[in-house]
């Protein structure tokens, strides 16, 4: 679930890279906290997704885990006042150029091919250990002390694409990806962590991730023609058989799903929420540019 659109541009805080000394105690302190538990709280209510800062706290009532946006977001403070389990964005998989560690991370020579896709965001190698100490150290610490609760995995797709396009020269990415989620577990036995795509980790990584999250699963958006639409129907059996394994294999894992769609389309949105509901998926139906709380239809 990258940042789409403007967000991708967009001028951001250089982070707290400061607190690197204090956000390590507080990784330390996370190690110490005891084995990870099963019942690690996911919130009981509906779950949705927001990448903006604009709206008040009360506009996210019909809603019980909130996936945000790490840096731009509104109040956590509040929004924890008012019960929301909170989940923080990271991407693991690639970096983009306004990122405050882009830099040190280009010097290290850790940055693989610019994504052709995302102008300006470049792949990261996951096989070097200095990668997983930063996530570990710095970037996890930092959005934990900010107020989230957990964490939201993304573009964990891209080793995974990499090593299957180059095997010989990616060799051991995905390893090196379900290495990385393994050890996020590891380090933060109690918080809670959902997982966007990245299908074929799942067998190895999802006894260390409490939700499962199929982006595009029904529908998405066409960005050469400007228009919603359905996915194309084998896509759409292979997403749902993989979501559905994974299910199968770890009963308490939940599985959600992120459709876009317009949304002004009403009826649209109730259909897309009855077919994901019918897998026995948890939906949620979102603007492109996940800037906008879209209302759940009744079950």
């Amino acid at each position: 679930m990258r940042k789409r659109g403007w967000r991708a541009n967009a001028i951001r805080r250089a982070g707290p890279v400061w607190r690197v000394g204090a956000l390590a105690a507080l990784a330390a302190l996370a190690v110490m906290a005891g084995p990870a538990r099963a019942d690690r709280d996911t919130g009981a209510a509906p779950w949705m997704v927001y990448y903006a800062a604009a709206a008040p706290t009360d506009a996210f009532d019909a809603f019980g885990l909130l996936v945000l946006d790490s840096e731009a977001h509104p109040s956590l403070a509040e929004l924890k006042d008012r019960g929301k389990v909170l989940l923080g964005y990271i991407s693991l998989g690639e970096v983009a150029s306004y990122r405050a560690w882009f830099d040190d991370l280009s010097r290290e020579g850790l940055l693989l091919a610019e994504n052709p896709t995302w102008k300006g965001s470049f792949y990261i190698d996951l096989r070097d250990r200095r990668w997983t100490k930063r996530v570990i150290e710095e970037i996890v610490p930092a959005i934990l002390f900010d107020g989230f609760d957990g964490l939201f995995l993304d573009t964990l797709d891209n080793p995974i694409h990499l090593e299957r396009t180059e095997p010989e020269r990616y060799a051991g990415m995905t390893a090196a990806a379900a290495r990385l989620v393994r050890t996020l577990r590891r380090h933060y036995p109690t918080i809670p962590i959902m997982l966007n795509r990245a299908y074929s980790l799942l067998p190895e990584v999802e006894g260390a991730i409490d939700m499962a999250l199929g982006e595009s699963v029904y529908t998405d958006y066409d960005f050469a023609a400007g228009t919603y639409g359905r996915v194309d129907p084998e896509t759409y059996r292979l997403q749902v058989e993989l979501l559905t394994a994974a299910r199968a294999r770890r009963p308490e894992l939940r599985v959600m799903t992120l459709d876009y769609w317009d949304p002004d389309d009403a009826e649209g949105i109730r259909h897309i929420y009855e077919v994901e509901r019918a897998n026995g998926f948890e939906p949620y139906v979102a603007t492109v540019e996940l800037d906008r709380i879209v209302p759940r239809p009744a079950p």
